[in-house]
């Protein structure tokens, strides 16, 4: 047998395979890299250069004049000035603000809009590719931003005030703009002295100790059982989907006025306004008298699916875009099996009038009265109207539609509901005080039971004057008891200094 030995591999040969092998790695490590140090200096640079715990931005912040927060009206709310060391110090006007501006601090941070816009503040949050690279070469590339706001300080104040010692929020807009004019939140506390090293730890340790959580701003975050004012959220879904006119009426809920309505053996009374019991209302009837029997079956009328799909367009169920932090309203907590996410016809019936497991914001609700003051059209909240400066990124922040949630015709039936709400000589009786002398007004109460305590949250979401609207407000006033005793009373009188300021229509 003949046996033919193998011939080796030339050496040279698997020198050159092994080298091809070689280069690609390295080709392929090496574009690797270079992928990745694009994405971190380019995509993620602006993420980097101003994230608030980069030890560069620390240090920056350490020796910077942040830039000055104003007002409508330039009063200043926030400045910094310089310590005995050199460092920057900052300064706050007034506690009303504290749930809005929050606090700039070495030792705890940022909060508030010192957080939203730290990097401008700071003048380090330029998005400008052009003006970043210039930069390198300016001798003094850190330029603050100034923060215009369209808040009014003195309206921000008087609503502080009218809360007093009670917990609660108040929400003022402009309904054509979206602009915020007061944005309230009880109680407040000493944004300087967080911001002040030599008493920051005592301030802070307070702060976190207070069973009445000051550092929660509870005008964006605080979530409430609405109560009446939520059947505005289900006119807006009636009326949008068509389950309901102005014309509507149930003759179950005439009825069902003195024993009350069965929704799958759970009874839902209404006896709080007998003076129109055994009358089959229509829409202007029954929110003139907050009816909740005739709620209840327009809800069921509705449908979850369509209620919740509705109340989304308002903003319900998912964060609002704005300039702080929100909490997502709710109609349920989404885990039913039934259309909607709710559990059954009885959670739908009570959460069309506002109770069942709805919680939503003072925020929120300003907004649903602000799509039916526009006409149906609901702009997109804004606090900060303007950045100004030097530095690359100065704009300005103009008003943007967000939704239309009405036509105008259902808007102005809404209108119509609302005004009888509160002057109607039924609905009155349930608004005591919301009235702006001598100017229509629009409005509706609520009175929202809550689960293991005997005192209602106090409600009131209303705007002025009914026929060009000019101001929307919400005011909450957390266990404050019925929507007629503070809200409601709190509201018109802010109206009021809202037209004492800017003069009467």
């Amino acid at each position: 047998m003949t046996v033919t030995a193998k011939t080796p591999p030339r050496r040279d040969t698997r020198i050159g395979a092994n080298a091809v092998r070689t280069g690609i790695v390295l080709a392929v490590t090496f574009a690797l890299i270079a992928t990745g140090a694009g994405y971190w200096q380019v995509v993620e640079a602006q993420k980097l250069s101003t994230a608030a715990d980069n030890p560069a931005v620390i240090a920056i912040a350490r020796r910077t004049l942040r830039g000055t927060i104003v007002d409508r009206n330039g009063t200043w709310l926030a400045r910094s000035v310089k310590d005995a060391n050199g460092e920057a110090q900052r300064q706050y006007r007034d506690r009303s603000l504290s749930g809005v501006l929050g606090y700039a601090s070495a030792r705890y941070g940022t909060a508030g809009l010192e957080r939203a816009y730290n990097s401008q503040l700071l003048g380090i949050g330029d998005a400008d590719p052009v003006h970043q690279l210039t930069a390198k070469f300016d001798p003094k590339p850190v330029k603050p931003l100034t923060l215009e706001l369209a808040l009014d300080l003195r309206l921000q104040k008087a609503a502080v005030a009218g809360l007093g010692k009670d917990t609660g929020a108040v929400v003022m807009l402009d309904p054509a703009t979206g602009e915020i004019l007061a944005l309230a939140s009880t109680p407040t506390y000493d944004e300087g002295a967080v911001a002040d090293p030599a008493t920051a730890d005592d301030a802070f340790a307070a702060l976190q100790a207070n069973p009445n959580s000051p550092l929660l701003p509870r005008a964006t975050q605080g979530r409430y059982v609405p109560g009446s004012v939520f059947k505005i959220v289900t006119a807006i879904a009636g009326l949008a989907s068509g389950a309901i006119t102005g014309n509507t009426r149930f003759p179950q809920q005439a009825g069902a006025e003195s024993k009350g309505l069965l929704v799958d053996g759970f009874r839902i009374t209404d006896g709080h306004h007998p003076a129109t019991a055994g009358i089959a209302l229509d829409l202007v009837g029954a929110t003139e008298v907050s009816c909740n029997i005739w709620y209840a079956l327009a809800g069921l009328a509705i449908g979850g699916g369509r209620l919740v799909e509705e109340a989304a367009k308002l903003g319900f169920g998912a964060s609002i875009p704005f300039d702080l932090p929100t909490a997502a309203s709710r109609l349920n907590d989404g885990t039913g099996s039934a259309p909607g996410g709710f559990a059954d016809d009885v959670e739908l019936a009570n959460a069309a009038f506002g109770q069942g497991g709805t919680f939503v914001t003072p925020l929120q609700m300003a907004l649903v009265a602000a799509a039916v003051a526009n006409d149906g059209v609901l702009m997109r909240p804004h606090l900060v109207t303007a950045l100004t400066g030097t530095a690359g990124g100065a704009r300005t922040i103009s008003p943007e539609t967000w939704n239309r949630v009405l036509t105008g015709a259902q808007a102005d039936l809404l209108k119509a509901a609302m005004l009888q709400a509160v002057e109607g000589d039924l609905g009155r009786l349930y608004t005591a005080g919301a009235a702006v002398p001598g100017i229509p007004t629009a409005g509706k109460s609520g009175t929202a039971q809550v689960v293991g305590s005997p005192d209602p949250h106090s409600w009131f979401i209303g705007f002025a004057p009914v026929d060009h609207p000019k101001v929307v407000i919400a005011v909450l006033v957390a266990n404050g008891g019925h929507g007629a005793e503070r809200a409601a009373p709190l509201a018109g009188a802010l109206m009021a200094k809202y037209f004492a300021l800017y003069g009467k229509p």
